[in-house]
């Protein structure tokens, strides 16, 4: 154990410490009477959304009930000298205008890029391999054909086909994100002047429409079918269908097997980070320092944001009109629109009073998919994991294997879709599907020297579980300690490196974060609750049908993961509103 690691105890469970990160409250230091916006929520899509609104000139402030801004792109030092990203913990998705608009480089942001991006070591029996064999991914494609060519030649040839296939289906759908779904119902009730204004919002996908071209038939496949239909079309060997299957299901309580799931695959390999197509990094700092520097770009436009204080809810004028909040102290704050960054169902079910939104609007937002699988568990180790598949240098140093998303008991498809169906039994999975980054290998400035941070993605885990039982602490510790032997059988010694750890179930997920039913996307990414319908029919451009009350979270368009593309779209909405009104 390094030197400075000696004097850390060893603990298990244990309560969260200290946030890394506060903010001070907008200028003054205290709320006023009156602003032109309030934003419900400090989590990455709220500040993106008021620091828009605050550039353009509308007197805006954020209301955030956690004692540190983020929601859940926090860094918090949950076991003292380690810092961690406790929720969300890797970045590629945000969306390129804002890292330029907000000059978020100037306030503070610096990533980490990962080259090679994606590790799967084996578990192989008596194969005559002295050394598992590991599949290694990275942004070189002479390589990816190597890694590749130990499990198929003909996959290594299908590669490179196969990725310019799919950033040809991204450049169509890229657009899409970036402007609200074309409105429905102006066409159904609006003047013909409005009419023709709605026409404009085809635009992005008539353009999609072009690119794709004669292969659209085949595309709507990749958007509808289960991934691994998508996958047989193009390989052979498991270990890459498997490797590239996990982001059809992270974070989604889907199967490889099931219909859809091609659509989170392809949400996830979206992104740009600083330029290169695809590519994920890790925030300087933890993924904290990636909502102060939005914090901090929107609080040099003029914006206030005050961190612990709740509000309770949303205020109606008695024409039906939203005029501001209240907050848990009682403070009543007007202003002439709210944007929340809250759930969907928090939103609505829970802020706004219920006799101004009509009962079938809240309806379907009650039946809102929010099923997840998701079990976060943040780790701290005196030591880096020892993987057979790629043994440690001599000294410990980080090798390239180390900056990746390690994906464990990921050998196959077929181990995927059996821990989906562990948990539609209502039981954690056997053998769950572990995604496991070590943001340290990149970042030192997270852990004390010689020790490291470690964050594990794993699923599935039901929410409810079967048989009357609770996640208390004995089932918690008892899915970890399953999580940890898993871990073991690939690289021996991890479990006797641990420091501490922090488990982050469903129902945690959702008390801490406001993530209903513990989803990180606040509403499941499937066709039925995309586009046109996110998050219900009729209301997908961010207004709901209280006037002046708008959604810029993620259960809006165009969805979760760590993107502020509804932050930034619905301030453009209010925005336009403001200046008719």
């Amino acid at each position: 154990m390094a030197a400075s690691c000696r004097g850390l105890s060893r603990v298990v469970g244990v309560s969260p410490g200290p946030a890394v990160r506060r903010v001070h409250s907008g200028a003054g230091g205290h709320v006023k009477a009156e602003y032109d916006a309030v934003v419900i929520g400090a989590g990455h899509n709220g500040l993106v959304a008021a620091a828009y609104l605050q550039k353009l000139g509308v007197n805006t402030v954020v209301f955030e009930r956690r004692h540190v801004i983020g929601g859940a792109s926090v860094t918090e030092e949950i076991i003292p000298g380690f810092k961690f990203s406790r929720a969300s913990y890797l970045l590629s998705l945000l969306r390129p205008q804002i890292y330029t608009e907000l000059e978020l480089k100037k306030h503070g942001l610096r990533l980490h890029p990962r080259n090679p991006y994606s590790f799967t070591p084996m578990l192989e029996g008596d194969t005559g391999n002295k050394v598992p064999r590991s599949l290694l991914l990275g942004t070189d494609m002479a390589e990816n054909q190597k890694q590749i060519a130990q499990f198929s030649q003909k996959d290594a040839q299908a590669f490179p086909r196969y990725e310019e296939y799919m950033n040809r289906l991204v450049r169509a759908i890229d657009p899409l994100l970036d402007a609200a779904p074309v409105d429905m119902a102006a066409f159904q009730h609006d003047s013909l002047l409005q009419r023709l204004k709605a026409l404009s919002t085809l635009k992005p996908l008539l353009r999609a429409g072009r690119i794709l071209g004669a292969r659209l038939p085949q595309y709507y496949q990749v958007l509808t079918a289960p991934i691994t239909k998508v996958l047989d079309q193009w390989f052979e060997s498991e270990p890459l269908k498997a490797t590239l299957a996990t982001d059809a299901v992270i974070g989604a309580m889907t199967s490889p097997h099931t219909p859809g799931s091609g659509y989170v695959l392809l949400h996830h390999v979206m992104g740009h980070l600083e330029g290169v197509q695809g590519a994920w990094g890790y925030v300087q700092g933890g993924m904290g320092a990636l909502a102060d520097a939005i914090a901090s770009s929107a609080s040099a436009y003029g914006t206030s944001i005050f961190t612990e204080k709740t509000v309770t809810r949303v205020q109606v004028n008695s024409e039906g009109r939203v005029q501001g909040v209240v907050l848990q102290d009682g403070l009543e704050v007007r202003s002439k629109v709210v944007l929340s960054s809250a759930s969907p169902q928090v939103t609505f079910l829970k802020l706004t009073p219920q006799e101004w939104l009509p009962e079938a609007f809240t309806k379907r937002i009650s039946q809102l998919d929010t099923q997840s699988p998701v079990t976060k568990i943040n780790v701290a180790v005196d030591k880096l994991p020892n993987f057979l598949a790629a043994p440690n240098a001599p000294k410990g140093q980080p090798l390239p294997h180390h900056q990746c998303s390690i994906h464990l008991n990921c050998e196959n498809t077929l181990l995927l879709h059996q821990a989906f169906e562990d948990a539609k039994g209502g039981l954690p999975s056997c053998r769950p599907m572990i995604e496991l980054c070590i943001p340290s290998s990149l970042d030192s400035t997270l852990a004390p020297p010689g020790c490291h941070v470690i964050s594990l993605f794993t699923q599935y885990t039901p929410y409810t579980l079967a048989g009357g039982k609770i996640w208390d602490k004995q089932e918690k510790n008892a899915y970890a300690d399953k999580v940890f032997d898993c871990i073991e059988a690939y690289a021996p010694g991890f479990k006797g490196s641990v420091v501490g750890r922090d488990i982050l179930t469903p129902p945690d997920l959702e008390r801490i974060f406001g993530l209903p039913g513990g989803n990180i996307f606040h509403c499941a990414m499937s066709l039925d609750q995309l586009y046109f319908a996110r998050p219900v029919p009729l209301h997908s451009g961010y207004r709901s049908p209280l006037s002046g009350l708008y959604l810029c979270g993620s259960g809006a368009h165009p969805g979760g993961g760590v993107m502020g593309a509804a932050g930034r779209n619905a301030a453009h909405v209010v925005f336009r509103d403001l200046k008719s009104m």
